[in-house]
């Protein structure tokens, strides 16, 4: 098995297999996002935001930020985000550069005047996500 080899900032080196370096990836980015993004879900549900249809097909292939011309925005983070998230993690992909969504999220559910709590849940659940996958890039 082929090793690698890592020196640190007090000049010692350590040797890795690559199945531990991919390891350690998972575990410091994809852990932490799948766990979020189950939270993300919880949330969801406990707001009733969850249940909805799936969208056709054709509604997929919107060129609008946030699909939103053919979808939900509860709809949109279901079927497009959380689910390229995972996808993404599944394939062992790079996470995308940057990730804004709360802010879209908060205004949405303000504007539906969904309950604060349920408000404050989501919109902190999104941005914990935000943050991972910023930070992962």
């Amino acid at each position: 098995m082929a090793r690698h080899s890592l020196s640190g900032d007090n000049g010692k080196t350590t040797h890795f297999s690559f199945s531990e370096v991919v390891t350690h990836v998972f575990m410091s980015t994809y852990q932490p996002l799948q766990t979020a993004l189950l939270e993300l879900e919880a949330s969801m549900k406990a707001a009733d935001l969850w249940r909805m249809p799936t969208p056709d097909a054709e509604a997929f292939a919107s060129q609008q930020p946030f699909c939103i011309d053919t979808m939900s925005l509860p709809q949109w983070v279901r079927f497009v985000f959380i689910a390229r998230l995972n996808a993404l993690m599944d394939a062992r992909a790079a996470m995308p550069a940057k990730c804004e969504v709360a802010p879209a999220v908060a205004a949405y559910l303000q504007q539906e005047k969904t309950p604060a709590h349920h408000q404050l849940l989501i919109v902190r659940a999104v941005e914990k996500v935000d943050q991972i996958v910023t930070e992962s890039a």
